[in-house]
């Protein structure tokens, strides 16, 4: 009675995942046809190594290619103020009319009818001190300029790590896979041989539903794996930016660990990397921008001098030359002292007046002005004072960035060094549990199939050499992957030649 109990339950386990398992493959079938149909003929087309991964991410990557415009814009920042030492030149030019009374500036008459007027006027200025700010402004904007290639260096190396750490985890499931579908043959081949010992009477019934449902529960495994390797794929072509995933796979580089791999402590990654990596540089940049700033605000306590001269020349209407000359009527102006006689006299007159010519007018208004201007400054409502405090406080806080940013990167490299070391010991005892279950599974395997077993410790044996596979290989890529890390920050380029 307890066997045909058993025998039900195992029938019932059986269904449900072999219900479950039905769910799954649908769902993956419509991924891989909809979504990921590249992964199917992926071995007809280019086989990506790490590096093209990376170099194609660093070129198309949209993050870094809004670094390079924030370098562009500091670079042209930085041109305009070295352009701003140059002297300023305007033009000024106009042309009007005027109506009513007025004292026409070229003629110095009053003129009341509709005068045409024009002015032409070329102005120049060169500031000759201002306190240093013009020649620390151009320094402080050079060293933005540093800090912004520093960012975009950072922007890269980020991006680099992502795509590796997609690299290496697609290759994980790859390797997992390859695990999955191997367990699967085994079991497959194990059901093969029961059914024929229970058709022939040798085994019950329930050993061949029991290895059933691992087989069910293998293939289960294998598609949840398969499903990830999927996505793994997607995401790794999300982020090298490309369109699609269809004809996309990756080198499968041997990962073999060297028995003794040089560890480098914590304190000896850090002095390496605290000198090289660009969020430092980058951060100290700004500590050196801040004090330049810090020098331009203090620049406003000096008195400036300016030089400054103009040209210019212009036209009237109302100046008028005559034409048709002619004497007057004599008239009289006055009597002699002596005999009381009329003093007559004739003036020159015109036929005609019209306004003196365009050039000739510019040339004989052309006045010329040259000056210096001395500006003291005396008070201000307190406007240097504050803005030397805040350009004080700037320095205070991309001093305190800095710090974070170092104490920052020690944390990470400890962190990596750590989960390296733990990683590397979990490998050595995975190394030993796969050895160990290896030889118990083929021992138990060989008992399974002469009936000194049954099906449930056949399958505790296998489950247990699985789970010894997959503590290996994920062992095996956390190291790769930490140690990876740490090359990098040790200024090594990312490889998994190792």
């Amino acid at each position: 009675m307890a066997s045909l109990t058993k025998v039900k339950i195992l029938k019932k386990m059986y269904q449900i995942i072999k219900i479950q398992h039905s769910a799954v493959i649908t769902g993956l079938i419509l991924l891989l046809v909809f979504q990921l149909p590249g992964y199917l003929s992926a071995q007809d087309s280019k086989v990506w190594s790490l590096e093209d991964c990376i170099n194609y991410a660093l070129e198309n990557n949209i993050d870094i290619k809004k670094q390079i415009l924030g370098i562009d814009y500091q670079e042209e920042l930085l041109l305009q103020s070295k352009l701003g030492i140059l002297p300023n030149f305007n033009g000024y030019v106009s042309h009007g009319y005027n109506w009513g009374q007025r004292v026409d500036p070229f003629t110095n008459e009053f003129a009341s009818e509709r005068v045409r007027s024009n002015n032409l006027n070329l102005q120049g200025d060169l500031n000759l001190f201002s306190g240093f700010q013009q020649l620390n402004t151009i320094k402080r904007n050079l060293l933005n300029l540093e800090a912004a290639q520093f960012d975009a260096d950072y922007y890269r190396d980020e991006v680099s790590i992502m795509v590796a750490t997609e690299y290496l985890q697609t290759l994980f499931y790859m390797e997992f896979v390859a695990i999955a579908r191997n367990q699967l043959d085994i079991t497959n081949q194990q059901a093969e041989r029961t059914g024929k010992l229970v058709n022939a009477g040798t085994l019950a019934k329930g050993d061949l539903l029991v290895i059933e449902a691992q087989q069910a529960s293998e293939e289960l495994s294998l598609v949840e794996a398969e499903n990830n390797l999927a996505l793994s794929y997607l995401n790794l072509t999300q982020l090298l930016e490309l369109p699609t995933a269809q004809g996309f796979d990756i080198e499968k580089p041997e990962l073999g660990l060297i028995d003794q791999p040089e560890i480098f402590t914590p304190e000896q990654i850090y002095t390496i990397a605290v000198n090289n990596r660009p969020e430092i540089k980058s951060a100290e940049t700004r500590v050196e921008s801040s004090t330049k700033d810090l020098s331009i605000a203090k620049g406003t306590y000096y008195p400036s001098l300016s030089l400054s001269g103009s040209i210019g020349s212009g036209y009237s209407g109302a100046n008028t030359v005559g034409e048709g000359e002619y004497l007057s009527d004599p008239f009289a102006i006055g009597y002699t002292e002596f005999g009381n006689e009329t003093v007559l006299t004739q003036t020159t007159k015109y036929q005609s007046y019209n306004p003196k010519g365009f050039g000739d007018q510019l040339e004989d208004n052309i006045n010329e002005t040259v000056g210096l201007s001395l500006r003291i400054p005396i008070f201000n409502g307190w406007a240097s004072r504050s803005s030397v405090a805040q350009a004080k406080i700037g320095i205070a806080d991309a001093d305190l960035e800095l710090q974070q940013q170092k104490r920052s990167l020690y944390k990470i490299i400890q962190q990596a060094y750590n989960d390296a070391v733990a990683a590397l010991n979990k490998h050595k005892a995975a190394d030993k549990m796969v050895n160990a279950t290896g030889e118990s599974f083929k021992y138990a395997e060989q008992k399974f199939n002469v009936g000194l077993i049954n099906s449930v410790e056949y399958n505790d044996a296998k489950k247990e050499n699985n789970n010894a596979l997959s503590e290996l290989i994920q062992a095996k890529y956390d190291f790769v992957f930490r140690m990876t890390v740490i090359d990098f920050y040790m200024g090594k380029p990312l490889t998994l030649s190792r």
